[in-house]
């Protein structure tokens, strides 16, 4: 199915942006817009979190054996 929509360009170059940066189509930001509600906003903050996350992964920062305990543990049921 084809639907021809007109969005302002400041619209397009923000769907573009993350389409490219997500290795994804235009039509497939959108649809996932659609289909999931996540915004063009939260999908521009996901890949910024995914951004710093990779930064911090080149510079060695990860989560050290403590760290990971407390995180398993809060989700474990007591």
């Amino acid at each position: 199915m084809s639907i021809v929509l007109d969005i302002p360009d400041i619209l397009r170059d923000r769907v573009e942006a993350i389409a490219k940066r997500s290795n994804l189509t235009p039509s497939q930001v959108i649809s996932d817009a659609l289909q999931h509600g996540h915004s063009l906003e939260w999908q521009e903050r996901f890949l910024a979190r995914v951004d710093a996350g990779r930064d911090d992964a080149d510079k060695g920062n990860f989560a050290n054996d403590d760290e990971l305990a407390r995180v398993v543990g809060k989700y474990r049921p007591s």
